[in-house]
C-alpha cells in the first residue's frame, strides 16, 4: 500500500502528536498518592501514556474496579487543573499535518483519552484546525478501546477501511487498526519500540515523524 495516497488519516494524541510525558506522569503520581503510594521516579509511569488508564492501573498497581475508578478521578484533580497543558507539541507536525491537508486528506484523532481534554490539547496548540473530527472516549470509559473507538469512526464518517491508515506510537493502536481491517503506522519517536508495534501488527514502522 502507498500510504501517501490513502484519504483518511487517524492519528492517535498522546506519544504521536504530542508529548505528554510530564502531565501524565505528574497526574499518575498525584493520584498514586491518594492511596499512599510514593512514586517518586517519574519514568516508572510511563506505562500509563497510550492505553486507557483503567487498564494500566489495574496492571500496574492490581487496583480494584472501585480504587480504579478512585484513581482516575484522582488523576483528573490534577490533570484538569494543570497537567493537560503540561505537554510539548511534537517538532514537525504542524508541517505533516498541513502537508496532509493541503492534499485533500481526511484527518481524524483517535485518541484513548475522553474527548473533552483531547480538545482542549489540540486547540492549546493549534493543531484542532487540521482534523475533521477530534475522536476520543468518554469520562465513564466508553470508547476508551481502539477497537471500539475505530469501528466507531468507520461507520459514523462513512470511511473505507481500504483507503485508511492508522498512526500511533503504541501496540493498542495497531491492534485496533488491525482489528478494523485497516493499516497500521507506528511510529518510534513516541513510547512504544519497534518490536512492540511490528509485533502488534505494523504496516510500517517511521522512525521520525518525517517519513
Amino acid at each position: 500500500m502507498k500510504f501517501r495516497t490513502c484519504e483518511n488519516w487517524l492519528f492517535d494524541l498522546d506519544g504521536t502528536l504530542t508529548d505528554p510525558k510530564e502531565g501524565i506522569t505528574k497526574s499518575v503520581q498525584y493520584a498514586l498518592s491518594r492511596f499512599g503510594i510514593p512514586a517518586d521516579d517519574l519514568d516508572v509511569l510511563i506505562p500509563f501514556i497510550g492505553p486507557p488508564l483503567a487498564v494500566t492501573f489495574r496492571e500496574e498497581y492490581g487496583f480494584s474496579a472501585d480504587d480504579t475508578n478512585r484513581a482516575i478521578a484522582y488523576y483528573r484533580e490534577y490533570f484538569t487543573r494543570q497537567g493537560m497543558f503540561e505537554n510539548k507539541l511534537l517538532p514537525g507536525i504542524p508541517e505533516l499535518l498541513s502537508t496532509l491537508s493541503n492534499q485533500g486528506k481526511r484527518l481524524f484523532v483517535a485518541t484513548s483519552k475522553p474527548i473533552v481534554f483531547a480538545r482542549q490539547i489540540l486547540e492549546h496548540f493549534g493543531l484542532d484546525r487540521y482534523f475533521e473530527q477530534i475522536c476520543g472516549s468518554e469520562l465513564d470509559g466508553t470508547r476508551s478501546d481502539k477497537t471500539e473507538l475505530i469501528a466507531s469512526i468507520i461507520q459514523q464518517y462513512g470511511i473505507d477501511p481500504s483507503r485508511t491508515i492508522m498512526v500511533g506510537d503504541r501496540e493498542h493502536d495497531i491492534i485496533g487498526a488491525v482489528n478494523n481491517g485497516i493499516a497500521g503506522i507506528g511510529v518510534g519517536y513516541g513510547y512504544g519500540t519497534e518490536t512492540e508495534l511490528m509485533n502488534a501488527g505494523a504496516s510500517y514502522f517511521a522512525p521520525t515523524v518525517m517519513w
